[in-house]
C-alpha cells in the first residue's frame, strides 16, 4: 500500500505560525502534524511514502528525508495550490497500486487509519454536530452510495473525514474538472470510484482538521493527553513532578518548581526556580521559563524565554520569542463568552471560553506588558515595557 500524504499547503488561516513554517510541519506534541499522519500510514502497514509537497518543501525534505521508519519516501511537486485531486495528480506517475491519501494537516486515530486500510476501497467519515460544513455521506448496504458537500438540509450525520483508499484504477480518474470553487477536489474522484466499486464508510473514533491557531492549541491537547510519564532530565530534589510528564534528557527542572501533567519539557529547556507548569503544556527544546513564571495548557516553541513573574495561559507561542519580566497573557473575556480571534480579516468564534494568544517567531515584549485575549502578534514584533496589546500586531 502506498500512502500519499498531502502536505503542499500554505496555512493562510494559520498564521502568524506558518509564515516561516508550513503547516504540515506545524509541532503538535513536538512532531509536526505530518509525523502523526505518517506513523498512522505506517502502522497500518504502509511500504512507501509519497509527499506532495510545495509551500516550505525543504522543511519536509529535511524532516523526513529518505525513509521514515525505514518506509522509503519519495516527493512530488504540485507547483500551484488548485485543490486535492491536483495534488494527488502531482504523484500520478508514482502510483503503482491500491493507494492511500491522507491530509498532512489532520489528525486521525491511529486505529482508524489501520481499519480504513484494512477496508479498501474506502473512505473515513466520522459524526459531527453540524453535517451541512462538510461532505455528508450516504451508505446504502454497507457501501458508500453518495456524497452531497455541504448540504443544506444534511440526511444524516455522517461526513467525509478526508482520508481515502483508493483501488489501483483509480489512478486513471484524478484527472477532474474544476469545482465551483475552481479547484480539483478528491470528491470528485471519489465519487468516480463509487460508480464502479464498492467503496466502505469507516467510522473514525477521532479526527482533527488543524487549520486555525486555537485548533492547533487543540491539537496539541489531545496528543498531549497520550504521554507516558517518563523523566531523564536534571529534575531537582526540591521540584515536584505529578502525573504523566516527559522531561527530556537534556532538560532542567529547577528547585520549588511544581509540574502537573500531561505535559512535556523538551532537551535544553530549563524550567525554574519556583515556577508552575500544568494543563496540557509541551515546552519546546532550549525554552527558558524563569523564576516564578506559570504556564498553562500552553505550547512554546523552541529557543524562546518567559522572564520571571510572569503568565502564560492558553496560548501558542513561536520560536525564539522573548517575553519580558512581567508578561500577563490574559486568555479569558470578562464577560465569560467565547474567545475571538480575526482570521483572514474575519472575527471567529474559537468556541473556547479559555484562549490567550497567537505569538510568531522572533516576538519580543517589555517588562510588565499586558497581551489581551485573541491577540495575535506577527513575527519580530516589538511591545513597550508596561504596553496592554488588546489588538493583533
Amino acid at each position: 500500500m502506498q500512502a500519499i500524504v498531502l502536505a503542499a499547503g500554505r496555512g493562510t488561516r494559520m498564521r502568524p505560525l506558518s509564515n516561516a513554517t508550513p503547516k504540515p510541519m506545524l509541532s503538535v506534541a513536538g512532531r509536526p502534524i505530518a509525523e502523526h499522519t505518517a506513523d498512522a500510514a505506517v502502522e497500518a502497514g504502509a511500504d512507501e511514502l509519497l509527499f506532495v509537497v510545495g509551500h516550505g518543501q525543504q522543511r519536509v525534505r529535511d524532516h523526513f528525508g529518505t525513509a521514515h521508519r525505514d518506509v522509503p519516501v519519495t516527493y512530488v511537486v504540485q507547483s500551484k495550490q488548485r485543490g486535492t485531486a491536483d495534488a494527488v495528480h502531482a504523484a500520478k506517475e508514482h502510483i503503482d497500486g491500491p493507494f492511500a491519501v491522507l491530509s498532512g494537516d489532520s489528525l486521525y486515530d491511529p486505529d482508524g487509519i489501520d481499519r480504513l486500510f484494512a477496508a479498501a476501497p474506502s473512505v473515513a467519515s466520522i459524526r459531527v454536530p453540524d453535517p451541512e460544513n462538510y461532505g455528508v455521506l450516504t451508505v446504502a448496504d454497507g457501501a458508500v452510495s453518495d456524497i452531497v458537500e455541504k448540504p443544506d438540509a444534511p440526511q444524516n450525520d455522517l461526513v467525509n473525514a478526508g482520508a481515502y483508499v483508493f483501488p489501483a484504477e483509480a489512478r486513471d480518474a484524478l484527472d477532474v474538472p474544476e469545482s465551483e470553487r475552481g479547484e480539483r477536489e478528491l470528491t470528485d474522484v471519489l465519487e468516480r470510484v463509487i460508480e464502479d466499486f464498492n467503496v466502505t464508510s469507516v467510522t473514525l473514533d477521532r479526527w482533527m482538521d488543524v487549520g486555525r491557531p486555537w485548533e492547533l492549541l487543540e491539537a496539541n491537547e489531545w496528543k498531549l493527553g497520550t504521554i507516558d510519564r517518563r523523566v531523564d532530565g536534571d529534575v531537582s530534589d526540591d521540584a515536584t513532578i505529578r502525573g504523566d510528564v516527559v522531561v527530556e534528557e537534556g532538560a532542567t527542572i529547577r528547585e520549588e518548581t511544581v509540574v502537573d501533567g500531561p505535559a512535556v519539557v523538551s532537551s535544553g529547556a530549563e524550567v525554574g526556580p519556583n515556577a508552575y507548569v500544568r494543563g496540557r503544556t509541551f515546552i519546546g527544546p532550549n525554552v527558558s521559563v524563569e523564576r516564578a513564571v506559570e504556564i498553562e495548557n500552553s505550547v512554546l516553541l523552541a529557543d524562546t524565554r518567559v522572564g520571571h513573574h510572569s503568565y502564560v495561559g492558553d496560548s501558542v507561542v513561536g520560536r525564539e520569542v522573548d517575553f519580558g519580566p512581567g508578561l500577563k497573557v490574559v486568555n479569558r473575556c470578562q464577560d465569560g463568552s467565547d474567545v475571538v480571534v480575526t482570521v483572514k480579516g474575519d472575527r471567529v468564534s474559537t468556541g473556547r471560553q479559555n484562549f490567550g494568544v497567537v505569538v510568531g517567531d522572533d516576538v519580543g515584549t517589555g517588562i510588565d506588558a499586558t497581551l489581551d485575549a485573541g491577540v495575535k502578534l506577527s513575527h519580530g514584533t516589538s511591545i513597550p515595557a508596561g504596553e496592554t496589546v488588546t489588538r493583533d500586531r
